[in-house]
């Protein structure tokens, strides 16, 4: 993997001051009863389980949830797709974060043909208007897509293959990413493009520095949310990092193709 361009100590102390904010919103989501939803999604290896671990390290566990689903089951498989994914939005108080979510099918399942085409054009016309009715039902959606190098996906790769703590991670198809990193890379595309709507557009984070990552997609994280006593003076995001488009744009930010 690349070093980061952050030292280990600057990193573990603007962390901290950005988890102390989240602590801070945490509180004001109970208190208030707000919903917030947060979807992480990204190539394999992007780094999604870090983020969201650099997120969640502090909260109340009984008042944040992390939803990785499987795959579906036979009977899920018959379901309305959306269904097992409705039963996991976030109560009254409560912050979910999305690990991976209902866009499998834009991506993996297009890629490795997992659904039928079909399928795959109902999902793409109708994922717009199922979340404006999420965010229409007082859900604060925010989508994040973990961007990074193929060159930083094979080293990533290269580095869960030999560390014994990471193996959990390796499966079939990881083993596949840098074969089909071209059709990767088009259904990224056409599903940013498609999917990037006003009440829920999406937001690119060039991943390939894990501690940039993490810093600046939480900084982006509370700049959107509000919150009682927020310290807008550690909420610094960088547009290198952090990459935006007007909804409903054709035209994408620098990603890596």
């Amino acid at each position: 993997m690349s070093k980061s361009a952050i030292p280990e100590h600057t990193y573990e102390a603007d962390l901290r001051l950005l988890q102390i904010e989240l602590v801070k919103l945490q509180r004001h989501i109970i208190q208030s009863g707000k919903r917030i939803l947060v979807i992480l999604e990204g190539r394999d290896t992007a780094g999604k389980d870090g983020s969201i671990k650099s997120i969640t390290e502090h909260l109340s566990p009984r008042d944040s949830r992390v939803v990785a689903l499987n795959k579906p089951s036979p009977r899920e498989e018959g379901e309305w797709y959306f269904q097992r994914y409705v039963a996991e939005l976030p109560t009254a108080g409560e912050f979910v974060l999305f690990n991976r979510s209902w866009y499998n099918r834009a991506g993996v399942e297009k890629v490795m043909s997992f659904c039928t085409d079909a399928q795959y054009t109902q999902f793409m016309n109708t994922v717009n208007d199922f979340e404006s009715l999420l965010v229409g039902s007082d859900i604060q959606l925010i989508k994040y897509y973990l961007d990074i190098s193929k060159e930083e996906q094979a080293n990533r790769l290269k580095d869960r293959a030999t560390d014994p703590l990471k193996q959990w991670k390796i499966s079939p198809i990881d083993q596949k990413a840098q074969k089909m990193w071209n059709m990767y890379s088009k259904a990224r595309n056409d599903m940013l493009k498609k999917t990037s709507s006003e009440d829920a557009p999406w937001t690119v984070i060039n991943a390939n520095d894990k501690k940039l990552a993490h810093l600046n997609l939480i900084a982006d994280l509370l700049a959107r949310v509000s919150y009682p006593n927020k310290n807008k003076k550690i909420l610094k995001i960088d547009p290198r990092i952090v990459l935006t488009w007007p909804a409903n744009s054709k035209k994408l930010p620098k990603l890596y193709q």
